[in-house]
């Protein structure tokens, strides 16, 4: 009994020791950002261009996993802002959404997105103003014989509010108006696939989801493109934001660095429906103004 007794309190120190050198080691590993996981929330717009870089990340670093998940803009900064994760993936700038202390978090520009107004393919308009996009999202305009369509009553479809796509819509292509009240979706295939089957729809989606299935509408004569958003001439467009808690290190900055790189930028961004940073001819701050580089 003694014999057995004593094996029992041997095994029980081996099992503490060695959960306390687990500890210390994911301490230490947390610590130093190195094979820590990495979590990335917030944009939708965003998110398929994280988890490319993802998948590529972990293939050439063994021991890291990247988990990628969207629930918009708003609960990409509130998350990181709080701590609760490794990025905070975001359509809009921080200084955008109320309740977050931007400086408390860093921003890394990592491509840019077009987005575009798009109408079912029978209401008869291909191009629209900027202001008769605004009489149209705040419901002054609502019939599209008022702008030269068919004689078509207008069903407006939104993003969800806390979407950085509606908010930079609303910001860029309606000089800061809101939208009236109308339907809401979550995410830009869903709306695309509304437009596409609703008589009278429009909406605004991402350079990504443009496609035959629906009409893509120019704004003041010019092109939805990215050579148009490139060089200035095409103004509904935002930067995709990814915010972290503080300066990032360990493998956090190494998967920044990648996602920012020539390589990756030339391999997966305009694949995937963004515009890469490295082709952007101008610069835009957070109150429109334009500088050319």
């Amino acid at each position: 009994m003694q014999r057995s007794h004593r094996g029992s309190i041997i095994t029980t120190l081996v099992v503490v020791f060695i959960g306390a050198l687990l500890v210390f080691a994911y301490q230490t590993r947390d610590k130093n950002g190195n094979n820590a996981p990495i979590t990335a929330v917030g944009s939708t717009a965003l998110q398929p261009l994280v988890e490319a870089a993802g998948e590529d990340f972990q293939k050439t670093h063994p021991g890291v996993s990247v988990t990628v998940q969207g629930g918009g803009s708003g609960t990409g900064l509130s998350q990181i802002a709080q701590g609760a994760v490794s990025l905070g993936n975001s359509d809009l700038y921080a200084e955008e959404k109320k309740g977050i202390d931007s400086k408390k978090i860093v921003d890394h520009r990592v491509a840019v997105v077009g987005i575009m107004p798009i109408v079912n393919k029978n209401v008869g308009v291909n191009n629209l103003t900027l202001s008769q996009l605004t009489d149209i999202f705040t419901g002054k305009i609502t019939n599209w014989k008022q702008v030269g369509g068919n004689d078509q009553k207008i069903v407006l479809v939104n993003r969800a509010a806390g979407s950085g796509t509606r908010a930079a819509f609303e910001k860029w292509a309606m000089g800061g108006k809101t939208s009236k009240e109308a339907q809401e979706q979550d995410s830009s295939g869903m709306v695309k696939s509304i437009v596409q089957s609703t008589p009278g729809a429009i909406s605004y989606v991402a350079f990504a989801y443009k496609s035959n299935d629906v009409t893509t509408v120019s704004v003041n004569g010019v092109t939805p493109n990215d050579t148009n958003v490139e060089n200035g001439t095409y103004p509904i467009w935002s930067y995709e934001h990814i915010y972290t808690k503080g300066k990032p290190t360990g493998d956090t900055a190494k998967f920044l660095e990648y996602m920012n790189s020539a390589d990756f930028q030339k391999k997966y961004v305009k694949k995937l429906g963004y515009i890469s940073m490295h082709n952007m001819q101008i610069d835009r701050d957070l109150n429109g103004r334009i500088t050319r580089k």
